[in-house]
C-alpha cells in the first residue's frame, strides 16, 4: 500500500478557549498601538495641526482671506479629534495587520501563506497609495476646478464637518479604487475567472471603471478622469500579477510513493 502524504498542520491544532485568548492578546495589542500613535500625533502636531494639514489643499484654492467655518458647537474639538483618530488608525495599520496575519498564518499551509502574505502588503501599500494619491494630486485639481467656476458674487466658506465628510468618502473611494490589482489576483487564483477571460473583458472594465468614477466622485471631469484612469491601468496591473501569483503560488502535488 502507499503512504499518504503527511498534513504539514497535523498536531498544531489547540483549544478553542486558546484561540480566544491569542485573539484578545492580539486585539489588545493593535489597540495599544493606535493609542500610542494617537498619544504621539496629539502630542505633535495636535489635532489642529492635523486638520490645518487636511484642509491645506481647499484653503490653497479659497480666495485670499477667505477661511474654513464652523456651523456647529463642538465642531471645532470634535472634528480635529476624529482626524486624529482617523490618522493613529492608518498609522498603527502595519501593526494591526501584523497581529491579524500573526493570528491566522499559524492555520495556513506553505503555498496558502505564500499567496496571503504578499496579498496583505500589497493591499495596504495600494489603500495608502490611493490616499496619498487622492490627496496630492486630485484633491488640488478638483478644488481649483471647483472654485473657477463660481461666481465672483459669492464668498467660499466650506464647514468643516462637510469638509471631513467629502474627504473620508473621497479617500476611501480612491483607496479601494486602488485595490483593483488585488481583486484581479483573488478572482484569478481563485479560479472564478481566467487570465484569458480578464484580458478579453478588458474594455468592459474600462466602462465600468468610468461608471463607477462618475457615481462616487464630484460632478467634475478632473476627478472622474482621475480615479478612472488609474483604475484601467491598475487592472492591467493586475493581469500581469495573476499570472506571477498563480505560477508561484500553487499548492504542491503530492509525490507518488511506490507501493509497500
Amino acid at each position: 500500500m502507499s503512504a499518504e502524504p503527511k498534513d504539514e498542520l497535523e498536531g498544531t491544532e489547540a483549544p478553542f478557549v486558546s484561540h480566544l485568548i491569542e485573539l484578545r492578546d492580539r486585539l489588545v495589542r493593535a489597540l495599544i498601538a493606535v493609542g500610542v500613535v494617537f498619544a504621539v500625533l496629539a502630542f505633535y502636531p495636535g489635532p489642529a495641526g492635523l486638520y490645518d494639514l487636511l484642509a491645506a489643499p481647499l484653503v490653497k484654492s479659497l480666495p485670499q482671506g477667505a477661511t474654513m467655518i464652523a456651523t456647529n458647537v463642538i465642531s471645532p474639538f470634535l472634528v480635529p479629534l476624529k482626524i486624529t483618530l482617523m490618522a493613529a488608525f492608518m498609522g498603527a495599520l502595519p501593526v494591526v495587520l501584523y497581529q491579524v496575519w500573526a493570528f491566522v498564518a499559524p492555520g495556513l499551509y506553505s503555498h496558502e501563506k505564500r499567496l496571503v502574505l504578499p496579498l496583505v502588503v500589497s493591499s495596504t501599500l495600494l489603500f495608502f497609495g490611493g490616499v496619498a494619491f487622492c490627496y496630492f494630486f486630485v484633491f488640488g485639481k478638483v478644488f481649483a476646478f471647483i472654485q473657477s467656476f463660481a461666481p465672483k458674487s459669492i464668498t467660499a466658506a466650506p464647514d468643516i464637518e462637510a469638509y471631513l465628510g467629502f474627504v473620508l468618502t473621497m479617500f476611501v473611494a480612491f483607496g479601494a479604487a486602488f485595490e483593483v490589482p488585488v481583486v484581479v489576483v483573488v478572482l484569478a487564483r481563485m479560479g472564478v475567472v481566467s487570465i484569458e477571460k480578464l484580458r478579453a473583458f478588458r474594455g468592459y472594465f474600462i466602462v465600468v471603471a468610468f461608471i463607477i468614477a462618475a457615481v462616487i466622485t464630484p460632478p467634475d471631469v478632473v476627478s472622474q478622469l482621475s480615479l478612472a484612469i488609474p483604475m484601467c491601468l491598475l487592472y492591467e496591473v493586475g493581469i500581469w500579477a495573476a499570472r506571477l501569483f498563480i505560477r508561484h503560488t500553487q499548492a504542491p502535488d503530492a509525490a507518488p510513493t511506490p507501493d509497500a
